[in-house]
């Protein structure tokens, strides 16, 4: 446990040296969000009771959203893995007594956190003073605050499984890039990155919320805003818990699968 433990805090302590493309993003990001806020203010102008979700609440999803943008975005993927797979200096890994999967994971979740840390505060202040209706707000209790850490630690797990599973296809393939866009093209969709899950008609929200996606993002920042509460917000977190497993489970199993049938070209 020790070394990967290691691999974390190298990874994390590399991260946090880019400060300049933080702040580049930082801007970015809070750009966005309002153009976000904007848009949707607009439609809740025309009638504000045909939405499934109080603007305030919309709102604190968007900011939380900008902020949190490097745990959750799946195009937020290392090229270094996909480059050492395609060059072959996935052999030199293969060689060290770790487990690569453990060692690739742990590095993944390292780079996300450190972005997300460098980038989130000044999103979340910045907003947290903005006028109503686009302020972002304090969680509805203390109760949905304690949830939603615990949902952020488990969505941060889920997205980094999902990756992994994007790294592994590309021992099998050529190119990982149909793989990786068809894979973000899927996470933006369904993840509710363009738009809230409740958005959707019923019949295909209630499907979606089965899928892995869901369990990303939707669940923490759903629950910060009170859109999830009591029961909903218990069983989007074991949602998260299973799908964690699951998603690990099945990238540890088809890791082991491409191990055993590694092609390293010129040897």
């Amino acid at each position: 446990m020790k070394k990967y433990l290691s691999f974390f805090r190298l990874r994390f302590s590399m991260g946090l040296q880019y400060r300049a493309a933080a702040l580049a993003g930082i801007v970015t990001q809070f750009v966005w969000g309002g153009m976000e806020c904007l848009v949707f203010a607009a439609f809740y102008r025309a009638d504000p009771s045909a939405f499934p979700m109080r603007f305030s609440a919309v709102a604190s999803y968007i900011w939380l959203q900008q902020a949190f943008l490097a745990l959750f975005m799946a195009w937020m993927m290392e090229n270094e893995i996909f480059d050492c797979i395609r060059n072959g200096d996935v052999a030199y890994e293969l060689c060290r007594p770790i487990d690569i999967y453990s060692m690739w994971f742990c590095r993944s979740m390292a780079n996300r956190l450190s972005k997300a840390v460098l980038r989130c505060m000044p999103i979340l202040l910045v907003a947290g003073f903005l006028p109503e209706p686009y302020r972002m707000r304090l969680p509805v209790s203390v109760l949905a605050g304690v949830e939603f850490a615990v949902s952020m630690a488990l969505g941060l797990l889920v997205v980094t499984a999902f990756c992994m599973l994007v790294y592994i296809t590309t021992f099998f393939t050529i190119s990982p890039d149909g793989v990786r866009m068809t894979a973000v093209s899927a996470v933006e969709i369904l993840a509710g990155s363009i738009i809230p899950l409740p958005f959707f008609p019923d019949s295909i929200r209630r499907i979606l919320e089965l899928l892995p996606f869901a369990a990303m993002q939707n669940v923490p920042f759903r629950i910060y805003s009170g859109d999830l509460s009591g029961r909903a917000a218990v069983n989007g977190v074991l949602s998260q818990l299973f799908w964690a497993a699951a998603l690990i489970l099945a990238g540890k199993l088809l890791m082991r699968k491409a191990a055993k049938k590694i092609v390293i070209q010129g040897g």
